[in-house]
């Protein structure tokens, strides 16, 4: 006797947002990415269409970062050159380049100046072909400063600038505006904050396929139940009609799962069966990101390259049509 598969329908749909631009739209951008458009919960094609499978983006940073030794191998002879080191996440299989301008820190004591940051930003974009999200060095009144100057370097790019927050983002969302970027729209773990900020910044004028939501995540085993939720509630939102919670989700995959002991204690400190801390740290970033796709998240940034090609191999999977 045939069973009937029972299948969710829904009114509404993820806002689709391009990042990058080619030269026939005016940029140097060697592709586009598209994210969201989907309009059914995450991986289940048979109840909707998912026009764009979810992208990784791999972090680098502006100065050599603070990261376990076991990066190293990876990254250890592109550290001191930002843009080498953006070319190597292009050879590793990064769909988008995440710089992040920790250099441009107030706090250090040769702290990068606003066209320092700029520079570097034309440099980057001048010898790679992804598209690229540049993130402040998480001091407002430096991020202002910061992302201005980054904004006007790479205009004609659709660039992705972050982050703005419900305290500071008229600054970053007119810098958006006037160069024609995306904006990254930050809430920490707020579903009536990321849907007050999102209302804010379209009331600013930038366009909702402008805007990307990041609602902060946790790594695995500290707090990602609670990300995981957050998201779903959004992605639920976007399905039901809700345009201000329609927006594609980012996920700091890396950076959260790095953060947690587990990814990072020595072999000799380790708990019993924890095994090797090189396996260990990669497993525990895909992982990571695993849950986070599953939650709706539509773009990763992660950071071994390894844990970045398990999940793609994930990905690929996970696209492979239902037959229901």
């Amino acid at each position: 006797m045939p069973v009937e598969i029972l299948k969710e329908k829904f009114t509404g749909k993820v806002q689709e947002v391009v990042l990058g631009a080619t030269k026939e739209e005016g940029g140097t951008r060697a592709y586009t990415v598209k994210l969201g458009g989907s309009s059914t919960l995450p991986f289940l094609q048979f109840e909707g269409e998912i026009p764009n499978r979810p992208v990784i983006a791999l972090e680098i940073w502006d100065i050599k970062p603070d990261w376990h030794e076991c990066f190293v191998p990876c990254y250890g002879d592109v550290w001191e050159d930002p843009v080498a080191w953006a070319k190597k996440a292009e050879e590793y299989g990064a769909d988008i380049i995440y710089l992040r301008l920790r250099g441009a820190d107030p706090e250090l004591e040769n702290s990068k100046t606003a066209d320092d940051c700029a520079k570097l930003v034309k440099a980057v974009l001048e010898n790679t072909g992804a598209p690229l999200i540049v993130e402040g060095p998480g001091f407002p009144d430096k991020d202002n400063e910061v992302l201005q100057a980054v904004a006007e370097a790479a205009a004609g790019e659709n660039i992705a600038l972050g982050v703005a927050e419900k305290d500071n983002y008229r600054s970053i969302a007119a810098a958006c505006m006037m160069a024609k970027h995306c904006i990254i729209a930050r809430s920490p773990l707020d579903i009536n904050i990321l849907k007050q900020l999102n209302l804010m910044v379209t009331e600013m004028g930038v366009p909702i396929e402008k805007i990307i939501n990041d609602p902060l995540t946790g790594g695995l085993g500290y707090g990602i139940e609670y990300a995981y939720s957050v998201m779903e509630r959004a992605r639920w939102g976007a399905l039901i009609g809700d345009k201000m919670m329609s927006l594609p989700l980012i996920c700091l995959a890396g950076p959260e799962a790095w953060r947690a002991k587990e990814a990072n204690a020595p072999n000799e400190e380790a708990g019993p069966g924890w095994g090797d801390q090189k396996v260990r740290g990669v497993m525990w970033e895909a992982m990571t990101a695993a849950a986070l796709l599953q939650a709706g998240g539509d773009l990763v940034l992660m950071r071994h390259p390894e844990a970045a090609k398990l999940v793609k191999k994930q990905l690929e999977d996970l696209m492979v049509p239902n037959t229901y």
